[in-house]
Parts: C-alpha cells; sequence; structure tokens
C-alpha cells in the first residue's frame, strides 16, 4: 500500500493560492481548535458533495505515529531503571527456554515473540495494569500467548516464581512445580486467568468480556467503572477470523473500557505477515472503519529530528512506500544498506541521513521497543472515551537476538543458542553475567535491595498487587433444593411440553429466587423465539447499553421486544462464537472479578460444538462454571430442518472434554434434579465444572416423577429404570433391558408395549441421562481396580445396577451409535446400540426414525434378534416379524444414504 502525502503542491493549481488555503486552515486550527476544525472539514465534504465532488475513499492515515512529538504526554518513570528490569527479564526469558531446549531436545517454547513485545509488556506492568483491589474491579489483561516466557520471567524477578519453577518450563508432571507452555488456567490456577495461544480466541473473548464488565456494571451487580481490558496481539493472528470478527459490537457498545495492542513484527511463522503489503496500514483501515480510535506508534524517537525536517514530505512518503518484506530486509542488513536502499531512492532524503553514520541508521527504533512511545499511547488510550481503542505498534520479531533470530524468518523457532551468542545478548542488555558462566545460560535476579527491584515492587504496589493472578472469590451460594422446585414438577407432569419449553419455564422460575435470581446470566443467539423463550423478554428485559431508543413494532404485544440498559439477557444475535464467548466471561467472572455468576447459554445444538468446538475447550481451560444447552437437539427430532442443522454428535464431542458433564434428559424432572444437582455442585460446593444439556423441541405428554429413592440418584449418574413390563407365562426365560434417552426414550417405551403384547415378553426400560458420565465411571474404576490389584475390587455404578442381570441389552438414542458404544465393555450381556449414524435430512420424525432404525419397531427386531443369539428365540421367525413390523431390510444403509 503506497501512501499519498501533501507536499504543498498540486498539478493545475496556483501555488500561491494554495498556499493561502493552507494558512487560512492554520488560523482556523490555532482559533478554533482542532475538534471544531474537523467539523468544518466535515460541512465542506459535504458541501463539495452535493456540488458533484466526490472524494476518494481512505481509511488510512500516513505511515507515521498517530500521536506527534507535541502531543507526546511526558514519560513518568525512570527510563535507565525500568530499561535494567526489562533487560533483567529478557535475560531470563531467553534464559528459560534454551535451558529447557538444551536439556531436553525438542520441549519447546518461543523466545522471539516476547524478545519483540517487552517493551509493551513492561510499560504496562509498570505504569497502567491494575490489579484488583477493595476500590477498583481490576484490569482484565489478554496476554499474547506465545509470549508467556517473559510474564513468567517477570513473575520471577517479582518473587512470585521461584528458580525451580523456571527450570521447569514445559515440565509440568508432577503438577504444581512446573510453568505450562502458554497461559493455561487449568494447569496454573493461581495464575494464568485466560488462555490465549488458540489463535484469535483472546481477542474475542476479550471483547465480550469488555462488554460483560459493562453488563455488570449496568446491571448494578458491580462498579466496574474502573477497568481495562487489554488485549495483546499478534499481528499473524489477526488472520484468524476469531480476531477481527467482533470488532463493530465493541465499537457498536461504545467499549471505551477495551484496549487491542497488535504487536505488528511483521513476522508470522513462516515469512513476512504481509511481504507485499503493509499489515499496520491494513488493520488502521479495518479498526478504524469499523469505529475503533486508532493510535499508529510506528517509529521511535530517533526519528524525530528526521520527521520534523521533513517539510516537504519526502520522508512521509517514502515511509509509505516501503513494504513490510522490504522493512525486514533492513533489520537483518547493516546500516549502509539502509542509507542506500531507504534514503538513497531520493537525493533530498539521502542529505536527510549525511548526518548519520551507519551505526546510527542500524540502531533507529521502531516504535514498539521505544518506551516513550508507548507509554504516550497507552496513556492516551487509557484517557480515550467513546470507542475502544487499537495500538498498533511496530516491532521487530526476536529483537536483540541478533544472528540467532532477529527479524529473521526462523525467528519463531528459535529455541537454542550457542555460546557466543549468548554473550552477545549479555551484553547488549547489560546483564552481570561472567564470560565462564554464560554458556550454563544462569538465571538472574538483582538483590532485593537494589534500585531495580525496589523500584518494580513499588510499580507493581501502586497499581494494587501482581498480574496475571487469578483469584477465585470464596462466596457460596444458597442454591434451590429439589424440594424447591417441587412446584415445577408438579405443573409439569402430565402436561404437554417440550423439553426445551421445559427448561424455558424452569429458567423463568429460577430467574424470580431470593438468592440466585439476580446472577443468573440467559444467553441466547436469537432463537429466544424458536426455543418459546419470548416470555423472558418481559420478565427480565434484553440488555442494551443504550437502553430502548426505539419503540418496538410488536410493542402492543405481551411479550414485546423489550431492551433495557439494565436487561438480564443477553441476545447475542446469529453469533454462536459471541454468545460462547459472553459465557466464558459470565462463567469466570467468580475468578475474574470476584462474583458469582450463572450463565445459561441456549442454543441451536447443531451450532455448539462443531462450530466452535475450541471456544468449548477454551471454557473449559479456563474452569468456566454453567450450563450450556443445545437447543433443538436430534438428528430425528428436529425434523423439518435437514443436514447442517441436525444435531446427533454433540455428546460425543461433549466426551472429550474432560470438566463438561453431558446430560440427555427426556423429561422435565430430569431436566430440573441435573439442574439443581449442577447448581449446587458448582455454586453451592465452589466446583469448577460446567454442563451440556440436550434438550428438544418435540411436544409430548410430560411424565411424573417414578417413585424411588434411587431415581434421583440414577439421573445424577446417567440411568435409572424408568418402567418395568411383566407378563404371565413369558415366552422366553431371559428379560431384555432396554435403554432410551431424550424422545427416543418413548420409542423405547412403545418397543416395550409391543414385546409385551405381540410376543409375551417381559422387559424393563431404563432412562439413560448420560453416556458420558457412565463411560467415565467405569473407567474411573477400571483405572482404580488396575493401579490397586492387591484391594477388593472396585464397582462401577453399572456394574451394581446390572449385577446378576443377563439382559439382552437393546439402547437406541437421537443421537450416533458411539455415544452409547462407550459403555459397552461393562455391559454384562449380549448389547446392541441404534442410533443416528448418518447425514440428517429433512422428514417427518416418525419418517426420520424409521429411516435411522431407532424406533420402536426397530427395538422390538433388535431384541428379538439378541434373544434369537442367545437361543431364546426362534431365528426363522425372524423375517416375517421384519416384514409384519414395516421394515425393509433391502433399503438403503441410513450411514451412506
Amino acid at each position: 500500500m503506497v501512501e499519498q502525502t501533501v507536499t504543498g503542491a498540486v498539478p493545475g493549481v496556483d501555488p500561491a493560492e494554495l498556499e493561502e488555503w493552507f494558512e487560512s486552515l492554520d488560523d482556523l486550527i490555532i482559533r478554533y481548535g482542532k475538534e471544531r476544525v474537523k467539523n468544518v472539514l466535515a460541512i465542506l465534504q459535504e458541501r463539495a458533495y452535493r456540488q458533484g465532488v466526490t472524494m476518494p475513499f481512505t481509511a488510512n492515515t500516513p505511515y507515521i505515529n498517530t500521536i506527534p512529538v507535541d502531543e507526546q504526554t511526558p514519560f513518568p518513570g525512570n527510563r535507565e531503571i525500568e530499561r535494567r528490569i526489562k533487560s533483567i527479564i529478557r535475560w531470563n526469558a531467553m534464559a528459560m527456554v534454551v535451558r529447557a531446549n538444551k536439556y531436553h531436545d525438542g520441549i519447546g517454547g518461543h523466545i522471539s515473540t516476547y524478545a519483540s513485545a517487552a517493551t509493551l509488556c513492561e510499560v504496562g506492568f509498570n505504569h497502567f495494569f491494575h490489579s484488583r483491589t477493595e476500590d477498583h474491579s481490576g484490569d482484565v489483561v489478554y496476554f499474547q500467548g506465545h509470549a508467556s516466557p517473559g510474564v513468567y520471567a517477570r513473575a520471577f524477578v517479582e518473587g512470585r516464581l521461584t528458580e525451580e519453577n523456571l527450570e521447569r518450563f514445559r515440565q509440568e508432571i508432577p503438577r504444581g512445580g512446573g510453568l505450562s507452555s502458554y497461559p493455561h488456567p487449568w494447569l496454573m490456577p493461581n495464575f494464568w486467568q485466560f488462555p490465549t495461544v488458540s489463535m484469535g480466541l483472546g481477542p474475542i473473548m476479550s471483547i465480550y468480556h469488555a462488554r460483560f464488565l459493562r453488563y455488570l456494571h449496568n446491571r448494578g451487580i458491580m462498579d466496574t467503572s474502573k477497568s481495562k481490558v487489554w488485549c495483546f496481539v499478534g499481528d499473524g493472528e489477526t488472520d484468524e477470523p476469531e480476531t477481527l470478527g467482533a470488532i463493530t459490537l465493541a465499537s457498536r457498545e461504545h467499549l471505551d473500557n477495551l484496549i487491542f495492542v497488535i504487536n505488528c513484527n511483521l513476522q508470522r511463522l513462516d515469512g513476512p505477515v504481509r511481504g507485499n503489503g503493509k499489515i499496520i496500514q491494513e488493520l488502521e483501515a479495518a479498526f478504524r472503519g469499523a469505529g475503533w480510535n486508532c493510535i499508529k506508534v510506528v517509529w521511535g524517537s530517533d526519528w524525530d529530528p528526521l520527521l520534523a525536517e521533513d517539510e516537504d514530505g519526502h520522508l512521509v512518503k517514502r515511509m509509505g512506500e516501503v513494504i513490510d518484506g522490504q522493512y525486514q530486509k533492513y533489520v537483518v542488513e547493516p546500516g549502509s544498506y539502509i542509507r542506500e536502499h531507504f534514503f538513497g531512492e531520493n537525493p533530498e532524503l539521502a542529505k536527510m541521513a549525511e548526518h548519520l553514520s551507519d551505526d546510527q541508521l542500524k540502531r533507529m527504533k521502531r516504535g514498539g521497543h521505544d518506551p516513550e512511545k508507548v507509554y504516550a499511547a497507552y496513556n492516551a488510550a487509557v484517557n480515550h472515551t467513546g470507542s475502544p481503542t487499537v495500538i498498533l505498534a511496530k516491532t521487530i520479531k526476536g529483537y536483540g537476538l541478533g544472528e540467532i533470530g532477529e527479524g529473521r524468518n526462523i525467528a519463531h523457532n528459535v529455541k537454542k543458542a550457542n555460546e557466543e551468542e549468548l554473550r552477545d545478548f549479555r551484553s547488549r542488555f547489560g546483564i552481570p553475567i561472567r564470560d565462564e558462566d554464560v554458556k550454563d545460560t544462569p538465571f538472574y535476579k538483582p538483590d532485593e535491595n537494589s534500585p531495580e527491584m525496589q523500584y518494580l515492587q513499588k510499580k507493581r504496589e501502586e497499581l494494587g498487587g501482581y498480574l496475571p493472578k487469578r483469584t477465585p472469590t470464596e462466596e457460596r451460594l444458597e442454591t434451590p433444593s429439589l424440594e424447591s422446585l417441587d412446584k415445577f414438577l408438579t405443573s409439569m407432569a402430565g402436561k404437554k411440553g417440550s423439553t426445551t419449553g421445559a427448561f424455558g419455564i424452569l429458567l423463568g422460575n429460577l430467574l424470580r429466587d431470593k438468592v440466585i435470581g439476580k446472577r443468573i446470566v440467559p444467553i441466547i443467539p436469537d432463537e429466544a423465539r424458536t426455543f418459546g423463550m419470548e416470555g423472558l423478554f418481559k420478565q427480565c428485559g434484553i440488555y442494551a447499553s443504550q437502553g430502548q431508543l426505539y419503540e418496538p413494532v410488536d410493542r402492543d404485544q405481551l411479550m414485546y421486544y423489550k431492551e433495557a440498559k439494565d436487561g438480564q439477557i443477553l441476545e447475542e444475535g446469529i453469533n454462536e462464537a459471541g454468545a460462547i464467548s459472553s459465557f466464558i466471561a459470565a462463567g469466570t467472572a467468580y475468578a475474574n472479578q470476584g462474583v458469582n455468576m450463572i450463565p445459561f447459554y441456549v442454543y441451536y445444538s447443531m451450532f455448539g460444538f462443531q462450530r466452535v468446538g475450541d471456544l468449548v475447550w477454551a471454557a473449559a481451560d479456563s474452569r468456566t462454571k454453567g450450563f450450556m444447552l443445545g437447543g433443538t437437539s436430534g438428528r430425528t427430532t428436529l425434523n423439518g430442518e435437514g443436514l447442517q442443522h441436525q444435531d446427533g454428535h454433540s455428546h460425543v464431542m461433549a466426551s472429550t472434554v474432560p470438566t463438561l458433564l453431558a446430560y440427555d434428559p427426556a423429561y422435565a424432572y430430569e431436566l430440573a434434579v441435573i439442574i439443581q444437582e449442577g447448581l449446587r455442585r458448582m455454586y453451592q460446593e465452589g466446583e469448577e465444572i460446567f454442563y451440556y444439556l440436550s434438550v428438544y423441541n418435540e411436544n409430548y405428554e410430560m411424565a411424573p416423577m417414578p417413585e424411588g429413592e434411587d431415581v434421583v440418584d440414577g439421573i445424577i449418574k446417567g440411568i435409572y429404570k424408568f418402567r418395568s413390563q411383566e407378563v404371565e407365562k413369558p415366552a422366553v426365560e431371559m428379560r431384555p433391558q432396554l435403554f432410551g434417552s431424550g424422545p427416543i426414550l418413548r420409542e423405547v417405551l412403545r418397543a416395550q408395549e409391543i414385546l409385551a403384547e405381540k410376543f409375551n415378553i417381559a422387559s424393563d426400560v431404563w432412562s439413560v441421562t448420560s453416556y458420558n458420565q457412565l463411560a467415565r465411571n467405569v473407567k474411573d474404576v477400571e483405572r482404580e481396580n488396575r493401579l490397586h490389584p492387591d484391594a477388593e475390587p472396585q464397582k462401577s455404578y453399572l456394574d451394581t445396577i446390572f449385577e446378576g442381570v443377563a439382559g439382552p441389552f437393546i439402547a437406541s438414542s437421537d443421537n450416533i451409535k458411539l455415544v452409547a458404544d462407550q459403555i459397552r465393555e461393562d455391559i454384562p450381556g449380549n448389547y446392541c446400540v441404534l442410533g443416528t449414524d448418518g447425514f440428517g435430512r429433512s422428514e417427518t420424525r416418525e419418517s426420520l426414525r424409521r429411516h435411522f432404525e431407532i424406533d420402536a419397531e426397530n427395538v422390538v427386531v433388535a431384541t428379538l434378534v439378541s434373544l434369537a443369539e442367545e437361543g431364546q428365540f426362534d431365528k426363522s421367525k425372524l423375517p416375517g416379524i421384519i416384514k409384519d413390523l414395516g421394515i425393509d431390510p433391502e433399503k438403503v444403509n441410513p450411514r451412506l444414504a
């Protein structure tokens, strides 16, 4: 991208007349100030437009610092002491990675990212990042994931981490002493707050976190007016769609509590981010176009005298002409190359650089390495109002590494250094380590009474303490008991409804709870009416930071679209990634804001794990609490939508997330039991887990909760006996055990009736609420017994309830077979699983269930075939029975259809 700069001449216009215009503009600025001049220019542009003069669109400013020298806030700190502190941290960050790979080849780690971001981080640590205190809700900092060695190195100097911790970088077994590769709250629960190294997730989570802080404030939950959300992003990371995908929300919500710092070192893993372009200009256009306040920090103070001398704009023009690939070339070449290829393109430029030596040209800093420039940008950002701010800071990847990798394409993968390279690094940053010790790459920490240590500790004390630091609240909420939900359970029994509808009623009741009601955060991505939850609009309102500035078209209706500044519902629009980012912000508020919030995130089930699975993992890593509900679940229950919407595999994906408890309830009472238990475990006991529940849109009669002490326990553990069917003079000795989940439980119950009426076979029907929980219990018991062979063997829950039961066992659900197959090894008999493997399609529910072979008739066939395999049923009768039940044995396999 080539920048055009006004040089004082316009072809075809008298220079003297143009000069008069310039003088008039200067006079306006002096007399009325810059803000009013903006208004004048806007009016002039509008007048010109009405006269047929259209201006070429540009969202870019010249390729120079946004903040002029004369408007630059003076640096308030001690530059020399801060430089020494930063140098010490640089050394320790580098030493940590080099030592780890010296003794454990292939352990990995990254040096170059922090090398480029050291100034950006240290100015923040010393002057801006405020920790949570009694009178400050705390700043939220999303650190750039690959820069984690620098954050560890600072924590070591601060005294928060030991030398032993640093020696175990990326060596975390046994747990507790090592350091995780990147920011992982699950692995370091007292240190990291946000997982950020899965590229793009940090930026989108930070945007919704900033919005959630405003939500807390506007709803009167807590005062977050002092908090800023800082998100450090790599320029290569901006290629991830999640990074830029939500930036318009930030400006639309006027999130001036949000600051992006994009570390523009111009280089990603393999090469330049934009070798043939200019990433800073590209990002400036994107963010300014989205309504952000954009501050560029391109050039260090060394360039200020040259820019002041550049009256005709030749230098600024040249700065805009050079593309990023060439700027990277300047980093690895000597000053003579810069003189020839940058300044030598123009005689005026060449003359401008005559008084500078080649060495001086080589050492002229980029803006992101100049603390004064960075401080001025940060100060402007925290004091800006009305919109979010992005700081585009130009740096060098691997800054200070010299021949090891400074500005080179290999920089991202540098893990090692030889003795000469270490000695050069030591000398460049003035680390007091003897030549003979350099080869051992020792860590260095100044004496506690040294000026550096006194200064560093004083700065953090002034800002409320250390960061990053994860501090969960000790608050425990009194959650509703199951008995307190009796009214809900009684009201639903015997009535027709869907489990999605039942959840809506239950949620409405919980929102009225005097203890937890205000803490609940309903999150819906534009499907409230689909889920039958529009009644919540009137009950608690939809959050809108500006309130409702219009009269909605359905205002005359009882359940109109009611927006309010203190609204409780987060209605995210068609935006699953944003909605789950809100879920994470709310679900981690207990640790990051010190207040328990209870998110219920309801979404089209197909667009949960499949669409935003990485964010689900981020939720687990963040130790998120709350409930995710896959609304309109099922490959055959959501019957009219077709392939892309019909979910039958979320429970398989949920099974891979260790702290996620997944359930598939069939009736309202099961739903209530699970949610009540989840509330108790997460908010009364403080467990750092979260839940996924499938809910469906099929209306059928909600059964009352069966009698029995084991029912509630079974619902929570994953299975309980729902109904037994007896017959006179059973046709077979064995008693089939039929498993059903969700709406398909009703098909299994119908199959039980067919078996009894047509074949005189008695059976038991079990409601399986969670195959995942059953499978985990089986694996845990298996491991315990394997590692303790001398102890009395433990029994799994399945072993206990099916002790002495021969089966056969038949399972049918609206999920793919792999879900029920998880427990196969612990089923004590012939086990046949029916499921919805294959692509979904639009049809009636009855036709879809026949197509996928999960309906009652197919359950009956599976049962009779299993009995025949056990010698309990005449196999020769099966073809006729299959025909009589209306099943076509020659139809296409649904997995392949």
